[in-house]
């Protein structure tokens, strides 16, 4: 799994933008969900934890639909509940994370390749995980099923969240907005 090198000012960054977003535009004021998504867009800062799950052969999956097919301990290759739920983990972040900050990247790339993808509605399956990672609420995952819980039925809002945070971001990157900026504060 790739590291970055020290993560903690990228993350206080990131914590800005989700607090201050989740709490004027979307009216989430929940900090284990603000913290939860910032600590997630700093891990995903580094790209090989954005394809971290891996098939049987060891390759990564970047499709969600094979995500899916992955996490199934009964009929698929999970080898446990715990492998369904780290995986289904994963799917709720994948897809957030897409959704939020890259949404016009899903539908490229379902145009560029067949995917099994093609076939899921990506932001429910990303909601749908959630809400089975909220489900093991027992032993060692007692204590965050209720933010899973949480980041389920607020999917749809952490999207909205996540694409204002993006368009800061695409703001303090642009030549002439970002100087603009930083001279008016």
């Amino acid at each position: 799994m790739g590291q970055l090198a020290d993560s903690r000012p990228l993350q206080e960054m990131f914590l800005n933008l989700v607090d201050r977003h989740f709490d004027e535009d979307i009216g989430l004021r929940d900090p284990d969900v603000k913290e939860y998504v910032a600590a997630m867009l700093a891990e995903f800062a580094d790209a090989e934890n954005l394809f971290r799950v891996k098939n049987a052969e060891g390759k990564p999956i970047q499709d969600v639909g094979e995500m899916l097919l992955e996490s199934d301990p009964i009929y698929g290759p999970a080898s446990s509940f715990d492998r369904e739920r780290q995986v289904r983990k994963h799917i709720g972040d994948y897809t957030l994370f897409f959704s939020g900050m890259f949404p016009e990247s899903i539908n490229h790339v379902r145009l560029r390749k067949q995917r099994l993808e093609n076939m899921i509605d990506f932001m429910k399956a990303g909601k749908e995980s959630y809400y089975i990672v909220s489900k093991f609420e027992h032993f060692e995952y007692a204590k965050v099923a209720p933010l899973f819980a949480k980041l389920s039925k607020e999917f749809e809002s952490c999207v909205y969240g996540l694409n204002c945070v993006k368009n800061d971001l695409q703001e303090m990157h642009h030549p002439i907005i970002g100087k603009t900026r930083d001279f008016i504060m």
